[in-house]
């Protein structure tokens, strides 16, 4: 059975990724993977003192969890739905790193940021680093993403070294998985970006998912973040692709820049893929 894990801190915001996630595994008949990593909380003084004991901390992070499962089950009692849950103390990315070496999820379903300013600074954080670090598919939930199917999906591609970069196996596994309609989206302006090379790699790319009879879009704007999301917007994408290291997208979304932070406000997740 594939696995959908997520990782909770129990905020507003991992909770709308939960229920996204939770939706998405009763589609695809997965199971849910709750993870919470917590830490020993030590106060400010000439000498450190840790506040509470590692050992309530594991018991109230464990209860949490179960309280959360029981809910869960309760509300979807209609559905087969499959939970376990884990909490372990340590370095949030590391450890959520270190379970999904050992676990092989299908996808990894993470919150982008909480309602409040200090949600926003530390979920959003963590997030963002474990989209840099993590080598297994991850989808970013704006806050309120409601799971409604995956029909119509976005590929942001620059055109450059695809064979190399391009996360093939993953997209047709996506694309396959949920029957959705693949959307190339290029974006440049009065071809800044053209290089001799770009109609050889376009047709690379298309070799590669030629067979998903992608649809191809090319974009004219100023900004790459701002074109896909107004694009994604318009189309009513359900999801957008973007390879971390070649597209700057998710930095521009924890920028100040509102348009760049149009996909939290149109509720369109973003899922990250590594090349």
């Amino acid at each position: 059975m594939k696995k959908i894990v997520v990782p909770t801190d129990f905020s507003a915001s991992a909770t709308s990724a939960i229920n996204y996630a939770v939706s998405m595994a009763i589609e695809i008949d997965a199971a849910i993977h709750l993870f919470h990593v917590y830490q020993v909380p030590v106060a400010v003084s000439d000498v450190p003192v840790v506040i509470v004991s590692v050992e309530e901390l594991k018991k109230n992070a464990e209860e949490q969890l179960e309280h959360l499962k029981t809910s869960l089950e309760h509300v979807n009692s209609d559905q087969q739905l499959t939970i376990t849950t884990e909490a372990i103390m340590g370095n949030t990315v590391d450890e959520l790193e270190s379970l999904c070496k050992k676990m092989h999820p299908f996808i990894v379903v993470m919150g982008s940021r909480g309602s409040t300013g200090m949600e926003r600074i530390l979920f959003g954080s963590t997030t963002l680093t474990a989209i840099k670090h993590l080598t297994c598919p991850v989808i970013v939930v704006p806050p309120g993403s409601v799971f409604k199917g995956i029909k119509k999906v976005g590929f942001a591609c620059d055109f450059r070294k695809v064979i190399e970069t391009t996360p093939t196996h993953y997209i047709h596994d996506l694309v396959h998985e949920f029957g959705a309609t693949l959307h190339v989206l290029n974006v440049d302006y009065k071809n800044k970006n053209f290089k001799p090379e770009t109609p050889e790699e376009s047709l690379s790319l298309h070799s590669l998912l030629g067979d998903l009879n992608p649809q191809y879009h090319f974009i004219e704007n100023r900004d790459i973040e701002d074109g896909i999301n107004k694009f994604a917007e318009e189309n009513n994408l359900d999801l957008v692709i973007t390879i971390p290291k070649k597209h700057k997208l998710l930095d521009g979304l924890f920028r100040k820049s509102s348009t760049r932070q149009l996909v939290f406000e149109s509720h369109i997740p973003v899922m990250c893929i590594h090349e």
